[in-house]
């Protein structure tokens, strides 16, 4: 008899699991039946919100349905991670990270009150962007080597932004200065490119690491001076800016990336529908030429599972240099 009932049971938890199944399927093909919303780590202005706003109006034709921008700037984009993080797995809350936020940010802060790699899950990689070492126009400097001799030659006390401690713009900064030999006060700005670029030109700053894509109508305007760019060849936009490898620094700079991210528990059925229709208005020819207009590039992962995967090697990655050169943030 208890045999009998184990075996019912058993049955009964199969029957659960693939009923359960079949209504995860149902409400995902029904998906979206109201408004998504898109939240995005920095101020307007940025590469992040840049390419949200490039994918909001595809993505929207796409689903039928109106996607929110929802921009929550602030201590290194992790109130928006962290609101991200805690909002409903049901798909209607979706967040636009980059390098500092989902893989960097981890290791950095110690008063997260998340854990990416655990409370959200990648959905697919979406660009990835150029940038460039830049001063402002009044430092007497035309290279990266110019600027280390100039600092060495003037003991000359300068300021470099980024988009908040432990963000790649920091990190990548930290490394240059250490492998030029050099010292400078190190200035975060919560909001990101659009309150990095204002810094600069103002000469609240006068160096920094900023995407191409942010800064290259400032840059043609003579606003901002590109001193190398991290691409393995010059870009046609620039073609008077040297790479980093011929400015003697190979390797010094990050070619970064953005992402879509949704709460972990997605179900597995809606998450590899929204990663389908996400890629599929990603990779037409209209999105990538819009992209290209902004010096960005389209790249997207086969799965949710594989760019998860990149997400954690990078983590793994960019924590051996926060510990390396020891960056907490309590």
């Amino acid at each position: 008899m208890r045999q009998l009932t184990w075996k019912a049971l058993i049955s009964y938890l199969l029957w659960a699991a693939l009923a359960c199944g079949a209504i995860a399927a149902q409400a995902a093909e029904k998906f979206p039946v109201r408004p998504v919303r898109l939240i995005i780590p920095y101020a307007p202005g940025g590469a992040t919100d840049i390419t949200a706003r490039q994918l909001q109006p595809k993505l929207a034709e796409a689903w039928g349905q109106p996607i929110v921008i929802d921009n929550r700037p602030g201590a290194s984009g992790n109130i928006a991670l962290e609101l991200a993080a805690r909002a409903a797995p049901d798909g209607y809350t979706l967040f636009v990270g980059n390098v500092s936020t989902n893989a960097i940010n981890e290791t950095t802060f110690s008063s997260l009150k998340v854990k990416p790699s655990r409370d959200l899950t990648g959905v697919t990689n979406l660009i990835q962007l150029p940038h460039l070492w830049v001063v402002n126009p009044t430092l007497p400097v035309s290279s990266l080597k110019e600027l280390v001799q100039y600092v060495k030659k003037t003991g000359a006390k300068l300021n470099y932004g980024s988009a908040g401690v432990g963000a790649y713009p920091h990190l990548d900064a930290v490394k240059f200065l250490k492998i030029a030999g050099i010292e400078m006060t190190h200035v975060p700005y919560k909001g990101g490119a659009g309150q990095m670029i204002p810094a600069i030109m103002g000469n609240e700053v006068q160096f920094m690491f900023i995407n191409m894509a942010s800064s290259i109508s400032n840059i043609r305007a003579g606003r901002i001076k590109p001193l190398a760019i991290t691409t393995l060849e010059r870009r046609p936009e620039l073609p008077d800016v040297p790479t980093t490898a011929e400015s003697g620094f190979p390797g010094v700079g990050t070619n970064a990336w953005n992402g879509l991210f949704a709460p972990a528990g997605v179900p597995k059925p809606l998450l590899a529908r929204i990663h389908a229709h996400v890629v599929k208005v990603m990779e037409t020819p209209e999105m990538k030429a819009s992209l290209a207009k902004v010096f960005m590039s389209v790249v997207v992962d086969k799965s949710p599972a594989d760019f998860q995967q990149f997400v954690l090697k990078e983590i793994r990655e960019w924590g051996k240099i926060v510990v390396e050169n020891n960056i907490k943030v309590e």
